[in-house]
């Protein structure tokens, strides 16, 4: 039987693995003619082509260039700054802004921040109060990580609510597909103000410097090279926009896990040292990142498949995390396990800048939530997963607690 691959679909989004797991057995390089792409899903291929430089992360320059000029007129400040990410570009201009921008924020400044994170998982825990039932996303994986990256930046905490929104808005873009064109006219516009809002922001600091992420970014220089105006502002939405879309994912997903291998959200509540390496199983056992896409530059065959220059590659972070290739019983969550590192970050020049963060927020926050409650349950209705190949995670995620 045909596999027929729809990452849309309810079924597929609540529960993709065991799909991936036929497509590594039966087909590990799929073509996806929904998707005009090749789906890759054992753990070698995708690490492979994390490592390979024959194969282009700039997807979206070329994207762009291929609009119609009135198409590429009404998505112009999505255009303009994110072709500046990082993420989306190759060497050398790939090298030259993760090395400006690593000179700030890097381990030590994440590392920095664990007293700040301790603080807001405290106080966000003491606003949930008493009650024992709450969208533990709204309540706390939403805030916390956007509040954490906020501090960073020097963004008043007062603007969370509108952060959020313009985040969600733009991840209508980044995480999305083209089947709904307003999605764009949304995205463009939350584009066009969170751009605004950095530029205000950046004069504020040009005037009157501060103790912050952001100042540090408007005087870095390295070499004679700094950030133009455009990158300063491109980078900005970057680190506030995966500083915390990703992260929330990962704190309720993990969470979402332990809930449902009760013996191994027992074995952290009552060892909190054991928190950095359970982090790790939580980030692969149900990751945060379903996919990231590649660009094809040189012919080449793949498991008796013809890959040729220009097609797109979907390589399927979460399913390499569970090919039982390269991990034993993968679909077990066991916070003591060793072996590969998990993909979740991706891997090679492209890892995400921002992982140690990422890390030590759940390092954290997990210890935080499961020291407050003695019993934290799903509360009653089915869960609601984002429709997107790029983010895994839920919309909501009701619970009940007890103390």
């Amino acid at each position: 039987m045909a596999i027929d691959y729809r990452p849309d679909a309810p079924a597929f989004l609540a529960d993709p693995f065991p799909l991936y797991a036929r497509m590594q057995d039966e087909d590990p390089a799929h073509w996806s003619p929904r998707l005009k792409a090749w789906v890759l899903t054992r753990y070698d291929d995708v690490k492979r082509v994390c490592l390979d430089r024959e194969i282009s992360s700039e997807r979206l320059r070329p994207f762009f260039a291929s609009l119609p000029g009135a198409e590429a007129s009404r998505i112009a400040d999505i255009i303009r700054y994110l072709s500046l990410w990082m993420v989306f570009r190759d060497p050398p201009e790939h090298t030259r802004l993760r090395r400006l921008t690593s000179k700030v924020f890097n381990v030590r400044s994440m590392q920095g921040m664990r007293e700040r994170i301790v603080a807001l998982c405290r106080w966000l825990l003491d606003e949930i109060g008493e009650r024992q039932e709450f969208d533990f996303i709204g309540a706390f994986a939403g805030p916390l990580p956007a509040l954490v990256i906020m501090d960073m930046l020097g963004v008043p905490r007062t603007d969370l609510a509108r952060v959020k929104r313009l985040s969600d808005d733009m991840a209508l873009f980044v995480g999305s597909s083209r089947g709904q064109p307003e999605k764009y006219d949304v995205a463009e516009r939350a584009t066009k103000e969170i751009a605004a809002f950095f530029r205000s922001l950046i004069a504020a600091r040009r005037a009157g410097p501060r103790d912050d992420l952001l100042t540090q970014l408007l005087q870095l220089e390295a070499e004679g090279d700094r950030l133009s105006e455009d990158e300063l502002v491109g980078t900005c939405i970057l680190l506030l926009f995966a500083g915390h879309e990703t992260t929330t994912n990962h704190i309720a997903n993990a969470m979402l896990s332990l809930i449902r291998f009760p013996g191994e959200m027992r074995a952290l509540r009552e060892d909190p040292a054991l928190a950095p390496a359970a982090v790790e199983e939580l980030l692969r056992y149900d990751g945060p990142s379903g996919a990231q896409v590649r660009i094809v530059r040189h012919e080449h065959e793949l498991h008796g498949k013809m890959l040729r220059p220009g097609e797109r590659v979907f390589i399927m972070l979460n399913a390499a995390n569970r090919d039982p290739r390269a991990y034993r019983d993968p679909h077990l969550l066991a916070l003591r396990r060793d072996g590969v590192p998990h993909l979740s970050f991706g891997y090679g020049t492209h890892i995400c800048l921002g992982f140690p963060l990422a890390r030590l927020e759940g390092q954290l926050s997990l210890p935080a939530v499961l020291a407050r409650w003695r019993r934290i349950e799903l509360a009653a209705g089915s869960l609601k997963w984002i429709d997107s190949m790029v983010f895994r995670g839920m919309k909501a995620m009701p619970v009940k607690v007890a103390r």
